[in-house]
């Protein structure tokens, strides 16, 4: 079994939009998420992505746009000495039935199924409710943190059962010191 932690995208590596992440230009790194992504790497731990995109419903960019902004974040996670093992997304929009869009647990399912992750002794980390809803429900534990719309989760959801940290590095940094 492989040992990966499963990352949010937006609001928990960069920035967050919410006029949606259209082009690399746009991309930008949340302040130690980069390191964060590197030390789990040091620690025997691969990351994968697992983000929703409805801009691509929308029309607002391309799979080409998102390749691109997707090639930019993991050449930087290799400059600060980190990789990306796998990213999933779901191009769909808010009003799909499709089983990838969280809150749905189907990237997280794919990405265990692939890569023979057991998801019972895996961290997901998001900064929205949606992200740990999908984490429940495909048997991961979930990990919220402040950056991005984590404040505004923890404000609308006080009672949460789940970890909550500041940052990734400090999510990063409790989950490596109990190893």
């Amino acid at each position: 079994m492989s040992k990966f932690i499963l990352l949010d995208r937006d609001g928990v590596i960069n920035q967050e939009s919410h006029d949606f992440i259209k082009s690399p230009d746009e991309w930008q790194p949340l302040a130690g998420s980069l390191e964060a992504i590197a030390l789990l790497n040091q620690h025997g731990y691969q990351v994968a992505v697992i983000t929703n995109q409805s801009g691509l419903a929308r029309g607002m960019f391309t799979e080409a746009d998102l390749a691109q902004i997707h090639a930019k974040m993991q050449r930087m996670a290799i400059e600060h000495g980190g990789n990306i093992s796998a990213i999933y997304y779901c191009p769909h929009g808010p009003g799909s039935t499709c089983e990838c869009r969280k809150p749905k647990p189907g990237l997280l399912l794919q990405c265990a199924t692939e890569h023979q992750i057991d998801l019972s002794a895996t961290w997901m980390v998001g900064d929205s409710y949606r992200d740990l809803q999908a984490g429940i429900a495909a048997g991961a534990q979930p990990v919220l943190v402040k950056t991005g719309n984590g404040l505004k989760t923890l404000t609308e959801h006080p009672n949460l059962n789940c970890l909550i940290f500041d940052t990734l590095y400090d999510a990063t940094q409790y989950l490596i010191s109990r190893q």
